[in-house]
């Protein structure tokens, strides 16, 4: 009988350890790469936290609620965290003055204030969630082709911004790949967005490549000139093409009227 117990005893032992390690694990991160999540589960505490930070900071033009104040700023029922996240790490919200383009400054929060804040946005309702953006995994050939076709018209195409109509197309130089993710799921301001169907994970590693490349381009063989973009560094050839004709036309021309009769030369003959 003492062999069975001891039998016995170990297979609950084994079981035990195996039930604590399955079950005692940590839940798995959410996945962040799709275009929109349901309702995010978030700890209590962060979402709570949040809640104050978005009554004493944003709720005077988005509503105690989210619901949005008119006249002030929109609902942010639905919004999602990557919408949150954006603006916030980017400094484009708050804003000083209601009505005025939101643009790149510096944060207001800390991170651990913008992940509550994200937290509390994102219960509002389902929405965007923050992508991950891998860069690496992602093509620079294909990024630049998306790249031009979807956002070069108004940002440019080494990225330096632009004008848009009814707005300013801001410079790429200090997007992280996750902002430029969340920038292409959201559409910040006059921005459109673009869905999971309209450009999918790779497509958004792929242009946040082509991004970073514009940031750090190569350079060998010639001078970058400010990495303006094509048609304008083109002018700058021409021009400099133009004044060296010119300034060879003034050589000849000045070695010419030396060698006229009556000339200095000729004089000197």
């Amino acid at each position: 009988m003492r062999p069975r117990r001891i039998l016995i005893g170990t297979l609950a032992a084994v079981l035990g350890a195996f039930a604590i390690a399955v079950f005692a694990q940590p839940p798995q991160a959410r996945p962040q790469g799709g275009s929109s999540a349901g309702t995010v589960a978030v700890p209590t505490g962060l979402r709570e936290a949040g809640r104050a930070l978005f009554a004493e900071g944003c709720s005077s033009c988005h509503g105690f609620e989210g619901e949005g104040v008119p006249g002030q700023a929109p609902s942010l029922r639905g919004a999602g965290e990557a919408a949150a996240d954006f603006y916030l790490r980017t400094g484009r919200m708050p804003l000083d003055q209601v009505g005025e383009e939101p643009l790149r400054a510096t944060p207001r929060y800390s991170d651990s204030q913008i992940r509550a804040l994200d937290a509390y946005v994102a219960s509002l309702g389902p929405g965007p969630a923050i992508p991950v953006v891998e860069p690496g995994r992602g093509s620079v050939s294909d990024g630049m082709q998306m790249f031009n076709e979807s956002c070069a018209g108004c940002h440019g195409t080494g990225g330096k911004g632009g004008v848009a109509i009814g707005a300013y197309a801001p410079p790429l130089g200090e997007a992280t790949p996750t902002e430029v993710g969340e920038a292409i799921r959201v559409g910040p301001y006059v921005m459109p967005s673009f869905s999971e169907a309209q450009l999918d994970q790779r497509d958004l590693d792929s242009i946040a490549r082509y991004v970073q490349l514009t940031q750090n381009p190569d350079d060998a063989g010639g001078f970058g000139i400010g990495h303006i973009g094509p048609v304008p560094e083109g002018l700058v050839a021409w021009f400099a093409a133009i004044a060296a004709l010119l300034l060879v036309a003034r050589l000849i021309g000045q070695r010419n009227e030396g060698d006229e009769p009556g000339g200095e030369e000729g004089g000197k003959a």
